[in-house]
């Protein structure tokens, strides 16, 4: 299977990291990218062929991941009218529709929208994924062999859900630093030093994520077990449920949620 990428940003490189681990040939990968530092970066790392536009050797692929910027995406792809082969292509940029692709690529119809996250950077993300009815079984099987690649990957049956995902998993690590980072604080107002700050933050997240993980129980009663009556952690939820963070974390990521739809709009005019 040949896998090319149109951009060589960050999500490439976690993406090419992780099949090259799957044990797909180098060889096998071309990365379209118009700067040269990042050319020669992705060719020392990997070992990929690089180019700096999207030449015919580039789109004589099986799949192309479409990893500009969403910005960029209309005027990266127009040019590849009239040029593509029936092959997949496979958007992984935040909030462009499969409606505009298939507008701006005059009708093309072989595409998959993703939504990957950061932690994809170090093999344990979470990318959703939604496909144009276009698509056949056997596409579909590969571009979730791709993206899994990166991390865990779960499919979506409405591409409008796509935002909710933006909202909740991919602005989701920045929430979960906003939190590291309050801890932090208040083991530092505590006595505690930044060293020791950070350790017990950090792992005390990935400590509890991984538990509630591998537990059949769900969070709530993970934890209510945490929770003795009367005690410590009981004191501190008090605090947190009387400012309502549950609440203000709600509002927040419906927040988001909304901010992508307008995204959406903004990206897909004209």
């Amino acid at each position: 299977m040949k896998i090319s990428f149109l951009g060589g940003g960050n999500m490439t490189t976690a993406l090419i990291g992780g099949l090259l681990r799957q044990n797909v040939s180098a060889t096998s990968i071309t990365v379209i990218e118009m700067l040269a530092e990042q050319r020669t970066k992705l060719t020392r790392e990997f070992g990929v062929i690089c180019v700096d536009e999207a030449n015919d050797d580039a789109l004589d692929c099986d799949v192309l991941v479409l990893a500009v910027k969403p910005q960029q995406m209309r005027e990266a792809i127009t040019p590849l009218r009239n040029r593509l082969k029936r092959q997949l292509l496979l958007s992984i940029a935040a909030g462009i529709r499969l409606p505009d692709l298939t507008r701006w690529l005059g009708g093309y119809t072989n595409l998959v929208r993703a939504m990957p996250n950061t932690p994809a950077l170090i093999g344990a993300g979470v990318t959703a994924l939604y496909a144009h009815p276009a698509v056949d079984a056997g596409q579909r099987t590969v571009a979730e062999k791709i993206l899994a690649a990166a991390g865990s990957t779960l499919w979506l049956d409405k591409e409008s859900l796509l935002d909710a995902v933006t909202a909740v998993s991919g602005s989701g690590p920045a929430y979960v630093f906003y939190f590291i980072e309050a801890l932090q604080a208040a083991a530092l107002e505590l006595g505690l030093m930044p060293e020791q700050a950070r350790q017990l933050s950090l792992e005390t997240f990935l400590g509890a994520a991984q538990l509630a993980m591998q537990s059949k129980d769900g969070v709530a009663v993970l934890r209510e077990r945490v929770t003795s009556k009367g005690g410590t952690t009981e004191r501190a939820l008090q605090s947190l449920e009387t400012d309502q963070v549950k609440a203000a974390l709600i509002r927040a990521v419906k927040t988001a949620a909304a901010r992508s739809r307008e995204l959406g709009d903004a990206l897909g005019e004209n």
